[in-house]
């Protein structure tokens, strides 16, 4: 049975009293959706099956980076034998990643690349992210890419993931648009994103706006908001990430242009082979596929996974074919006729 951490504290089984090893999973918050519906699952799933000895323990650090290192310290203390950890602000972190290393506890950098002694790294290519997003909302804006206005929504500044994409975007838009404004969205949070599309459109004006690059799917729907609430019509084309299901709905509306598909299960999968490998003490070097360099370690075994873009036109080739959404789910009452149009049909 899986552990389950709130917050600082802990309930349910945990490392004390166990046979086989334990994996601590420390996940970023609940602000983007698939933590909690994919991730989460997904890592315990695969830990299971490949060790079924195993116990997992669970904390979501809810966007705050000092219960992130209470959690820590508390799966250090009950026993855990290694940590999947993806971290919501890295150098606060880097401390408790020591502390880690310092008990002989790894420690595996999952989606955002931890600082400290970390023994391994899964996570998607972020420099090609952004040069999806940054392509497709190219495409998406037709004759006004030569020149045409751009409003940058990034991801939260504590992430080096957001510093991933931003710089993977600006390397396909640099001297094809002008970036209107770029902002920062704390926590990656849509109401952030949403006040800071009311004062680019406050203050540039709709009409001048000709596309948004949002980094990711909650992002992209604070934007979305302001525009509606702003009664900016035709909605500039806006970008995404994550495939989240709301996100992929309004990509079938035509009010979001694209987002960016991850498999996740790959990556689960990766982080949770690497975790059971370290905690059984097993070498990695034929579960990695390179190595990565952090601001305090060099050469950290990594496994680097491919994206890719999804608009309206690749829905049924990616996300459905791959079983991550059926049609029924995306396909609600209100967009059925919309479905119909592009060909996702039962």
């Amino acid at each position: 049975m899986a552990a389950v951490l709130a917050g600082a504290g802990c309930t349910g089984d945990g490392g004390e009293g166990r046979d086989g090893p334990t994996v601590g999973v420390l996940l970023p918050s609940r602000a983007v959706p698939r933590w909690e519906q994919s991730d989460k699952p997904m890592i315990e799933k695969r830990v299971k099956e490949l060790c079924a000895e195993c116990t997992v323990m669970y904390a979501n650090a809810e966007n705050d980076a000092g219960s992130q290192r209470q959690q820590m310290t508390s799966m250090i203390t009950r026993g855990a034998s290694v940590l999947i950890l993806d971290v919501v602000d890295p150098r606060a972190l880097r401390s408790s990643v020591r502390e880690a290393h310092r008990e002989g506890v790894p420690v595996v950098a999952y989606d955002r690349l931890a600082e400290g002694p970390i023994s391994g790294f899964v996570s998607f290519d972020g420099h090609q992210v952004g040069r999806l997003q940054g392509a497709a909302l190219l495409t998406a804006m037709g004759a006004r890419a030569g020149g045409g206005g751009v409003v940058m929504m990034n991801g939260d500044p504590s992430s080096p993931n957001a510093t991933w994409y931003e710089r993977g975007a600006k390397s396909v838009l640099r001297d094809r648009v002008r970036i209107l404004r770029s902002y920062h969205t704390l926590g990656w949070r849509s109401e952030n994103a949403h006040d800071h599309m009311s004062a680019a459109i406050s203050t540039l004006g709709p009409h001048r706006i000709d596309g948004v690059l949002a980094a990711n799917d909650s992002i992209a729907a604070g934007v979305i908001a302001a525009l509606k609430s702003a009664r900016v019509s035709p909605l500039p084309p806006v970008t995404g990430q994550d495939a989240d299901l709301d996100a992929v709905r309004r990509v079938v509306e035509g009010e979001q242009y694209m987002t960016v598909y991850k498999p996740f299960r790959l990556e689960t999968d990766a982080a949770a082979a690497l975790a059971v490998a370290l905690a059984r003490g097993d070498d990695v070097d034929a579960l990695v596929t390179t190595t990565v360099d952090s601001p305090t370690t060099r050469d950290v075994p990594a496994v680097l996974l491919a994206p890719a873009a999804v608009t309206r036109d690749s829905i049924g080739r990616t996300l459905v074919r791959d079983g991550v959404y059926t049609v029924d789910q995306i396909c609600t009452p209100k967009l059925r006729r919309a479905c119909d149009r592009i060909g996702l049909t039962r």
